[in-house]
């Protein structure tokens, strides 16, 4: 068995090379309405009775401490920050609060235009509401003794800002506001919840993008996910996006092969976030569940449902959904069994729509946590639209890790992602490797 502290802890090192601190969770200010494992979630995470109609319109806002924040000239670096409520549309059609923060950046833009906006899509961060991007900003490595939160994505965050990119993070739907469950790896859910939130950035009365801003997705893992779907639906969902180009790094893209990837492996509560994100979404499949899931599936799910990736890895890795069904078979044997579940998996496909803008497709060669050719089948999926898309295969040795095999990339490849992204938000035109792909059938 891998050793998960171990790994944990070189996680957290990574976070506190950036300057961040440790903060205990007594260190919310606000009023209180709600606790997540013993964290306090302030009361701005609470959503009205009543949304607005507009998709991206600002439900409310507050000024947000960012934990890594030094005095400068011109303002703090890197950026003043805000956090987020927003409305956006959930994949049943349905009304939905969303929450995230957007940083102005204290660096000047030097590139063609405008200021241009990022929205970054977070990578997994867990379930519970505490474990939020947004929060994470505030308080990057989140301890006590029930919970382990890591704001790994912050780095990107400020490695944009740098370069005078304004950033929006999105907390997703459900992550952070606390009025329902986070649907982990919706697509629908996270394509909406990112464009929104490049709406709900441009109302503010501080920021200096606005409609004439270009935009860039920037996404790893499920964060990679959500922007690759976030891409394919702009055409539709968001045409008063102008989007420049997106990022999508490691996208779980074929759902029935992440899941059967993630089974065992040292992210396998992702697995139990999975479950209990299509059963949010779909309830019409808890039929299903209640047929297969024992006692100790059922705590499973329950439990994973307030964790962060921090607490997952600790408590859940290497876990196997063999233990956690009636039958003895894993989560992936039923999915083969059950044609509600591979219909609902269909529906989830990335791939099958052509995005607008151009796209760069990321993936590490031993990824087997997201598998590295269900990724590429999605940069092939995409040149058989007509789509302008880069691919890049990252080349790494094979560490005997899946977890530092998947999240190997998200470090050594951000700078040229970063780099091809800030091109297109200049104005760069994209080149296209779908020359080199097979892209016939």
């Amino acid at each position: 068995m891998p050793p998960r502290p171990r790994l944990l802890a070189a996680a957290i090192a990574a976070v506190l090379a950036l300057g961040a601190q440790a903060l205990p969770a007594a260190a919310a200010a606000e009023p209180a309405t709600q606790t997540s494992r013993g964290i306090v979630i302030p009361a701005f995470y609470t959503p009205p009775s009543t949304l607005p109609e507009a998709d991206g319109a600002l439900i409310r806002s507050e000024p947000l401490r960012l934990a890594l924040s030094l005095p400068g000239l011109d303002g703090p670096l890197p950026g003043r920050a805000t956090r987020l409520m927003y409305k956006s549309t959930d994949a049943g059609g349905g009304p939905v609060a969303v929450t995230g923060a957007y940083i102005e950046p204290t660096a000047a833009w030097r590139g063609g235009g405008p200021r241009p906006l990022v929205a970054v899509a977070p990578g997994t961060m867990g379930q519970g509401d505490q474990c939020a991007a947004s929060m994470a900003l505030e308080h990057p490595l989140l301890i006590n003794g029930r919970t382990v939160s890591v704001g790994y994505e912050n780095l990107s965050v400020y490695r944009l800002l740098a370069r005078g990119v304004a950033v929006v993070v999105t907390d997703y739907a459900g992550l952070g506001a606390t009025d329902r469950l986070h649907t982990y790896v919706n697509r629908v859910d996270e394509a909406h919840a990112v464009l929104d939130a490049v709406r709900a950035a441009r109302s503010l009365d501080s920021a200096s993008v606005t409609s004439a801003s270009p935009v860039g997705l920037f996404g790893y893992s499920q964060g990679g996910g959500a922007t690759a779907a976030a891409a394919e639906l702009q055409p539709s969902y968001a045409p008063d996006v102008p989007l420049a180009g997106t990022y999508s790094g490691a996208p779980p893209a074929d759902l029935t092969e992440v899941t059967e990837a993630i089974d065992g492996s040292e992210l396998a509560g992702a697995l139990g976030w999975s479950l209990n994100g299509f059963l949010q979404t779909e309830p019409a499949l808890r039929p299903v569940a209640d047929r297969y899931l024992n006692a100790a599936g059922e705590e499973a799910l329950k439990d994973l449902s307030t964790m962060c990736v921090g607490d997952a890895l600790f408590a859940y890795g290497s876990a196997r959904s063999t233990a956690w069904t009636t039958t003895g078979q894993s989560v992936g044997d039923i999915i083969e069994a059950e044609p509600a579940l591979q219909s609902f998996l269909a529906e989830q496909r990335i791939g099958t729509l052509e995005p607008g803008s151009p796209v760069r497709v990321a993936t590490g060669v031993n990824d087997d946590l997201v598998p590295h050719a269900q990724s590429r089948q999605l940069a092939v999926d995409w040149c058989r639209k007509g789509a302008k898309v880069t691919y890049d295969a990252v080349m790494l040795p094979d560490v005997g890790s899946s977890l530092l095999n998947h999240f190997g990339p998200l470090l050594t490849d951000q700078g040229d992602a970063i780099s091809w992204l800030t091109d297109r938000l200049s104005g760069e035109p994209a080149g296209s490797d779908c020359w080199t792909m097979p892209v016939q059938p």
